[in-house]
């Protein structure tokens, strides 16, 4: 039967662009962190990818509201944009107390983490990428909560070592939330794994 509307694919391009957009972000995260200087700067370049990202996101729900048919589940297509942006949220939010709480010296475990969002991000931009051709996506979801169960131990080791041998408090609260925040990051990024994961099982 042939279709009258067809499926918009152009869905699958826009996410391809969100997914870009987050490896950009998560990548400005670890060069932030690999040569700590001229932090303001660098945060801002953070912000403005965020941004992006708002819009792209925007773009996608706009999309959404306006297509008949969809070439997967509205509802999924909803929680895909979602997800991605709330990564990109926690990358800046990371990036911003930084800023908030004038943290001059982050410890070796934030830049860690930051190396593992990003690897994250990468994932997810090679999930995104096989979702119009059908390819294997649950290869790449199972590296990405491989990848967060990995940073949960970086940052529950950082923050061990944070109250053993941080004697100052304030600064004790700041850096805890900064690891807590960039935990957070790879958190949202396994939720956009279970989205995929989910997506791939009903078109199955």
């Amino acid at each position: 039967m042939v279709r009258l509307i067809p499926k918009d694919t152009s869905f699958f391009k826009m996410f391809s662009a969100m997914s870009d957009n987050l490896i950009a972000g998560a990548g400005a995260l670890v060069d932030l962190f690999a040569d700590y200087q001229d932090v303001d700067s660098k945060i801002e370049q953070i912000h403005r990818i965020e941004r992006e990202g708002d819009e792209l996101t925007h773009a996608i729900l706009t999309k959404l509201n306006q297509t008949f048919i969809t070439p997967f589940d509205r509802e999924d297509i909803h929680q895909l944009a979602s997800k991605l942006d709330d990564v990109l949220d926690f990358i800046n939010a990371s990036g911003a107390r930084l800023v908030m709480y004038r943290i001059t010296d982050p410890p070796p475990a934030a830049g860690e983490m930051a190396r593992i969002i990003l690897r994250q991000s990468q994932e997810l931009q090679k999930a995104v990428s096989l979702m119009q051709k059908n390819g294997n996506i649950l290869v790449h979801c199972v590296e990405i909560n491989r990848l967060e169960n990995e940073a949960d131990l970086v940052s529950q080791q950082a923050i061990a070592r944070l109250f053993e041998y941080e004697k100052d408090p304030i600064n004790l609260i700041k850096v805890k939330e900064l690891l807590e925040f960039l935990e957070r990051a790879t958190d949202k990024a396994e939720d956009v794994a279970n989205v995929l994961e989910t997506v791939v099982l009903k078109n199955t």
